[in-house]
């Protein structure tokens, strides 16, 4: 079995988060939806910091408990510890944030999934598997989720491997206060206290708040209380201060929490509190399985707790290891960390992997997405423009016989002429690409459906892909310049603010004429302008140098783009399989978007009534996949030349 990290036993849950800030719960229009529970939380948040992480937790056999699954897989967490349960509902947490000091929240938990973890998903194999064993304190709340976790904890330390406590103790969860007391973090218990205690011997590191500290150690004296809980265990305490960070204790419990290790603090704006301690408990997980001393580990922690109070969300909100790192060598700039452009360009680049699954590392796209050649070649045949859907979802019906489920495949189809090839294409595992742009526009202009102020985004899935083409020239007039830009810029803040990946497509040769600097000359001003496409679509450029030079304009402004995917124009084959061969030899172009060249005959007498669909979807997928072939043989041939060091 393969070695994990670390992990994580507890909660799982759906979290629906108020979109307005500032407002009651009562009066929230609109949620994000969001994984969490503190485990789920500390599964992810580890996992986004390089570690291999694996959760124990149950969820429903539902919609929602699939999402979970889902969501933990894209961001690397192993999963095999996860039992669906065919009887319990996955629980949901209603939150909002009121203002800096009240975050109101409803836990939905009765009878819940995860509360009904028992011994027998302890797999002493998979507990085997890991370096350490992270449990949490709500689920010593009830027996049967106690026995699960004493049970996973002996295996652990039988195994030699290291334990930890997060106490995250909330009241309500220990039926101590309603339903409606779910933001209540401190309700006196001494029977909370004892059954704390009587686990608290089996633990290597314990971490809580001082409230947290409180229950454990049965006082509301902080130190006396964790001279009580020192009296129970030899392990690391890390106690949690709010804005003044965070104090470990290896030994016996000094008069001032000041005397501690601790690592720096960071002066932050606090935004959302929620969530926070999980993301602090990630970092001091990094620093504290990799061997990292105290002080490292705390900076880790008090960093990650940082990033999310300044942001929206729990696991959405923490830090990738890239992203740290960054964080911690060049020091905070905005307090308000959300609106530090440097800081959020890398959060959204180094997590978006966990937004849309799938490995793009090669990228064979079937583009269906025009609108004016197919209403042309309609008018031509004499067929009716509402027969281009049904076209389009023989497209589809292509596009995935040749992709056959695996990844690597995707398409590029329009709302206005094929929403049911985009209905239907939901959940297939393909890429998809969705145009914006109004047809061959010049200043840029969008969709209808996209509206004045861009809120038709708001109702696309997540999976979409917003795709912009944009006839853009380096030598266009200041004016024209000023309308086009204002457009894109808006319409990738619009992009970002529905966490919607961005594909830019550039074509100058249709503007003007083009040497070996002109694309590469727009890349850069589109960077100038704050603009990061996730993926940029280019033209077939025929020269070697003019492809360095656009590559280069695109590393050195964003190291972690997605790629580049080159389009078609409607080449014949033996055009295409040139230019292929000259895009191939750069590893940042990860393959091609090309449409015509394989749908355009079949479209002719597919609408003119002399092919049928069968034949149809049969044509084009015998083209796609040649296309697919000479991509692939292509790039085969530049890695070759490459590791011969032959010129390609």
């Amino acid at each position: 079995m393969t070695k994990l990290d670390v992990i994580t036993i507890g909660r799982s849950s759906v979290d629906l988060y108020g979109a307005q800030v500032g407002g009651r719960l009562e009066d929230m229009a609109s949620f994000n939806k969001y994984i969490g529970g503190s485990p789920t939380n500390m599964a992810t948040g580890t996992a986004r910091l390089g570690l291999k992480s694996g959760l124990i937790t149950r969820v429903g056999d539902e919609h929602m408990g699939r999402f979970i699954r889902e969501e933990l897989e894209r961001h690397g967490v192993d999963t095999k510890g996860v039992v669906t349960d065919k009887e319990r509902l996955t629980a949901l947490v209603l939150l909002g944030i009121r203002d800096q000091e009240q975050f109101p929240l409803i836990f939905y938990r009765e009878n819940c999934a995860d509360m009904a973890l028992c011994e027998d998903d302890i797999d002493p194999a998979f507990i085997a598997s890991a370096k350490a064993v992270v449990a949490t304190g709500t689920h010593l709340s009830h027996p049967q989720t106690e026995a699960a976790v004493l049970k996973a904890l002996r295996l652990a330390r039988g195994n030699g491997s290291k334990t930890a406590l997060d106490i995250d103790y909330r009241p309500n969860l220990w039926g101590l206060s309603g339903h409606g007391d779910g933001e209540n973090r401190f309700i006196a218990s001494d029977k909370v206290t004892a059954k704390l205690q009587s686990t608290l011997h089996l633990f290597d590191l314990i971490v809580g708040t001082e409230e947290e500290f409180h229950i454990a150690g049965g006082t509301t004296d902080t130190i006396e209380a964790l001279r009580n809980v020192r009296k129970v265990s030899g392990a690391t305490l890390v106690c949690k201060r709010g804005p003044m960070g965070a104090t470990a204790f290896e030994g016996a419990i000094p008069d001032s929490l000041d005397d501690g290790v601790s690592g720096p603090g960071f002066p932050i704006d606090v935004f959302n509190v929620l969530g926070a301690g999980d993301g602090f408990m990630s970092g001091l997980l990094k620093g504290w399985i990799t061997g990292e001393d105290w002080v490292k580990s705390l900076t880790y922690a008090n960093a990650c707790g940082a990033f999310a109070v300044s942001r929206h969300g729990c696991t959405p909100a923490y830090p990738s290891w890239e992203e740290l790192q960054f964080f911690l060598k060049r020091g905070v700039r905005d307090k308000a960390l959300r609106k530090d452009p440097d800081l959020e360009q890398i959060h959204w680049s180094t997590n978006r992997r966990f937004t849309h699954g799938g490995d793009w590392s090669t990228m064979r796209v079937f583009a269906f997405d025009h609108r004016i050649q197919l209403e042309q070649m309609a008018d031509e045949a004499g067929a009716a423009h509402d027969r281009i859907g049904s076209f389009k979802a023989l497209c589809l019906d292509a596009a995935k016989n040749v992709a056959g489920g695996q990844p690597g495949y995707g398409i590029l189809c329009d709302s206005r002429l094929g929403r049911e090839a985009l209905y239907q294409a939901a959940g297939t595992g393909l890429w998809i690409g969705h145009p914006v742009e109004w047809p061959a526009s010049r200043p840029l202009t969008l969709e209808p459906e996209i509206g004045p102020d861009f809120g038709g985004l708001a109702e696309w899935p997540a999976e979409h892909v917003v795709k912009v083409l944009c006839f853009y020239h380096p030598e266009d007039t200041d004016t024209m310049k000023a309308q086009q830009e204002d457009v894109l810029k808006r319409l990738f803040a619009a992009c970002r603010r529905n966490r919607l990946e961005m594909l830019l497509e550039v074509i100058p040769s249709k503007v003007g004429p083009v040497n070996d600097d002109t694309t590469a000359d727009v890349i850069r001003r589109i960077y100038e302008i704050g603009i990061y496409p996730d993926w940029w679509k280019l033209e077939p450029m025929t020269s070697k140098t003019a492809w360095a030079r656009a590559c280069a304009a695109i590393t050195e402004n964003d190291p972690y783009t997605r790629g580049i995917v080159v389009l078609g124009l409607d080449a014949p084959e033996d055009q295409l399989a040139a230019s292929f061969a000259e895009a191939a030899q750069f590893s940042l172009v990860k393959g091609f978007a090309v449409g015509r060249t394989i749908f355009a005959d079949a479209a002719r007498k597919w609408l003119a009534g002399d092919l049928s669909d069968e034949d149809a979807v049969a044509d084009m997928s015998t083209r796609f996949e040649r296309l697919c072939s000479l991509w692939d043989e292509a790039r085969a041939q530049a890695r070759f030349n490459d590791t011969q060091g032959t010129p390609a």
